[in-house]
């Protein structure tokens, strides 16, 4: 990379999905195959059967873990770009119209001849979300596709678990970041990934993954582990060279740097909706602080308030009507 300051601060690196969200009564789960509050592959077949049986049609969304942060990042005023591949469908066409509304740069976006990636989110009462995904378009994106030039001019890299399902396709990722001199952050995204792709993520670990976050469920699974001192699990995790952050839902959250542990208190609701995309507006939080420069405590507080806000609303992200106000109280931190 040039000697020059980077044109973007963050580049979002996953799949550019189309959400689909469906409140579910908890005896519909069992009529889908896989635990609840995973997330599984299906393919197109299976995906229209389990949208055909839905108490009501879904709500639509623009989604994608790596692509929620990016979006949410953009609206706090980070310079963002975003990298994944988008099919020739309306959904498609209306994913890139509305990032680009944000501010966005969808120049790295690639396409396929195919229809768009979607997601069905099965949220049931207790808002936990349930994920069946057909990844359509974004399952093409090729690890020869992805180069450095991808990555020009940006500062930051974000990238999701999911990608570790092809795990070429990970490596040429984190390749081209790190040849374009980004540092990298990744969402472990779900307890499957975690579990997955165990050996390989502890061998990245201490080689270029400065930041890495993880709920209690992909934390566990990481270290193979029933235990829930997360505070021990977060120092283990910064012991191995990255900064890590474990997400505890409604409990707040630990990060840790080297020596550091830092506490994150929860904001407390009193109505959750939905948890869909809370993870990914915390992430966007976080990281919209540490680009910023800011304290460890800061950060977390700003990623709290954004993923707070996020479960109060059905969906990924925090309605426009309401994003003034949570913006100006995460500036405050600035």
């Amino acid at each position: 990379m040039s000697s020059s300051a980077p044109a973007f601060d963050l580049i979002g690196v996953g799949s550019p999905i189309m959400d689909l969200l469906a409140p579910v009564p908890e005896a519909f789960l069992a009529s889908v195959r896989g635990e609840k509050g995973g997330m599984v592959l299906v393919d197109n077949d299976e995906m229209q059967a389990i949208v055909a049986r839905l108490p009501a049609p879904p709500a639509a969304a623009t989604g994608g873990s790596a692509a929620n942060t990016t979006y949410n990042a953009a609206r706090l005023g980070l310079r963002t770009a975003f990298l994944g591949k988008l099919g020739n469908d309306d959904n498609a066409r209306i994913y890139r119209e509305r990032f680009s509304a944000v501010g966005v740069d969808d120049s790295r976006f690639k396409q396929a001849a195919l229809a768009n990636a979607r997601c069905l989110s099965l949220v049931t009462p207790d808002a936990q979300r349930t994920m069946r995904t057909c990844l359509g378009a974004a399952m093409t994106l090729a690890p020869a596709e992805v180069s450095a030039a991808d990555f020009a001019g940006c500062r930051h890299a974000h990238i999701e678990g999911y990608l570790l399902f092809n795990r070429a396709l990970a490596e040429a990722v984190l390749a081209a970041a790190r040849a374009a001199g980004c540092t990298i952050s990744l969402d472990l995204a779900s307890f499957e990934v975690a579990a997955a792709a165990r050996d390989w993520l502890l061998g990245q670990l201490g080689h270029g993954i400065d930041i890495v976050f993880a709920n209690e469920d992909e934390i566990r699974a990481l270290f193979q582990t029933d235990s829930t001192d997360y505070a021990a699990h977060t120092r283990a995790l910064a012991a191995r060279g990255t900064l890590a952050v474990v997400k505890l839902g409604k409990d707040g959250a630990w990060c840790g740097r080297g020596d550091e542990l830092h506490r994150i208190e929860p904001v407390h609701l009193a109505n959750v909706v939905d948890t869909t995309g809370a993870g990914d507006a915390f992430a966007a939080g976080f990281l919209y602080g540490h680009l910023r420069g800011l304290a460890l405590p800061a950060c977390g507080h700003i990623a709290a308030l954004l993923g707070a806000e996020t479960v109060r609303h059905l969906g990924p992200l925090i309605p426009a009507s309401d994003w003034p106000a949570v913006a100006q109280r995460a500036h405050k931190f600035d």
